[in-house]
């Protein structure tokens, strides 16, 4: 069984940054994928970003090509996701999944395992 607890969210103004982490226990995740995930009130979980077992492939929702960057610590067994230009429209609870077994990317919530708790992240104009 694993565990995912996030963190890092908060209250930004527009263009800020903030960083959020996604801490695994109860196992190692190193060959599991790793998504982050967002939903809105009243909106569907929608993917963000995801990085291989490898950490080889990343991907991310074309909203949030080149102001995200996902990354993951091996020996921390931990999961980054790096927001730079928050823009007001990336306010959302924040998300963490993995999945086991998967040789790439997973982009449904369904295909994720576990999920953690969420992390608010909150953008002002």
């Amino acid at each position: 069984q694993v565990q995912l607890v996030e963190s890092g969210g908060g209250l930004v103004q527009a263009g800020g940054s903030l960083r959020l982490s996604c801490a695994a226990s109860g196992r190692s995740v190193s060959s599991y994928t790793m998504g982050w995930f967002r939903q809105a009130p009243g909106k569907e979980r929608e993917f963000v970003a995801a990085i291989s077992w490898s950490g080889g492939r990343t991907d991310y929702l074309d909203s949030v090509k080149g102001r995200f960057t996902i990354s993951r610590d091996y020996v921390k067994n931990t999961v980054h996701l790096q927001m730079d230009s928050l823009r007001p429209e990336d306010t959302a609870v924040y998300y963490c999944g993995a999945n086991r077994g998967l040789n790439g990317l997973a982009y449904a919530p369904t295909a994720y395992d576990y999920w953690g708790q969420g992390t608010q992240v909150t953008v002002s104009s």
